[in-house]
């Protein structure tokens, strides 16, 4: 079996049992457990040096106000909406949102639409122009409220969400786009995520420096070749700088449609801090990048 293809089969099989096992633990044997499971070693929790340690440090004791709102979207878009002049961003207008998916079934939206749970990540679902939300959809989405994120995995943000779903226009009209995720600490970014074809069988991933150098980094999918830099890459750079200035780390993820840059989403904990760089050495590099607070006791 092919490396790629076993460990997909390996993340489908094992990611459930590994939840419904952290789900026992209590808050820090959790992140030490789902730590172990992805890096294969235990995380320095008190002493955080790399990213991912860092990540794991901030879901556990990181509760300041500013972090509060950063994994509900409505909210998110809600900042993006502030500081669209500043950042030079549009921002995907809601065309619903609410508890009960039911009140817009049969509903077609004048545009292509994208429906996602407010409070939860990496759910979605895709409609085209006139399409309607038939009963499928509302039935395929009806558990999509009851996981709640932030108390399976103690993602603290997360247990301030709303817990609602939303259907907005989709980017570019609902065409593949490059994903573009701007890691920025303190204010610069130090290195850009780029997914390309993510939803499909030829999903790649690369990293850049600000610059645009190639870095050869590889995180969960394969790397494809190197591209080169969007031409708008500098404004690109400013809006993610502006969206992420108030916080210590932030991830910006923007869309580039058109000329156009879109508000994608922030993350405050990426991959929850569990999933692996290679080389290691590159998320040491991350770890280096990021001065946590000092928070009061």
């Amino acid at each position: 079996m092919p490396r790629s293809h076993l460990n997909a089969v390996l993340r489908s099989c094992l990611q459930p049992a590994h939840r419904r096992i952290a789900g026992l633990l209590p808050p820090t044997a959790r992140r030490r457990y789902l730590y172990l499971a992805g890096h294969r070693q235990l995380p320095r929790l008190r002493h955080p040096r790399t990213f991912s340690e860092k990540v794991n440090w901030r879901i556990l004791r990181d509760r300041r106000p500013e972090l509060a709102w950063t994994c509900d979207k409505l909210a998110m878009k809600d900042h993006a909406h502030r500081l669209r002049e500043a950042a030079g961003v549009a921002v995907p207008e809601t065309l619903w949102s609410g508890a009960d998916l039911g009140a817009v079934a049969g509903r077609a939206f004048d545009r292509a639409w994208v429906l996602k749970p407010n409070h939860r990540s990496g759910l979605v679902q895709f409609g085209a122009a006139g399409q309607a939300v038939d009963a499928s959809t509302v039935a395929a989405t009806r558990d999509w409220l009851r996981d709640d994120q932030g108390v399976l995995l103690g993602e603290w943000a997360y247990s301030s969400a709303r817990k609602l779903l939303l259907v907005e226009e989709a980017i570019g009209g609902g065409e593949p786009l490059d994903d573009y995720k701007f890691f920025v600490f303190h204010g610069q970014v130090a290195a850009v995520q780029v997914d390309r074809g993510r939803s499909t069988s030829d999903h790649v991933r690369n990293y850049y420096t600000a610059d645009w150098e190639p870095l050869p980094v590889q995180k969960t999918v394969p790397s494809g070749s190197p591209t080169a830099a969007p031409a708008n890459l500098p404004a690109m750079l400013h809006a993610a700088q502006v969206l992420a200035r108030d916080v210590d780390f932030m991830r910006v993820d923007l869309y580039s449609s058109g000329g156009t840059i879109w508000f994608g989403e922030l993350t405050p904990y990426p991959g929850g801090g569990v999933t692996r760089f290679e080389p290691a050495a590159f998320d040491a590099w991350l770890g280096s990048r990021w001065s946590l607070p000092t928070l009061s006791r």
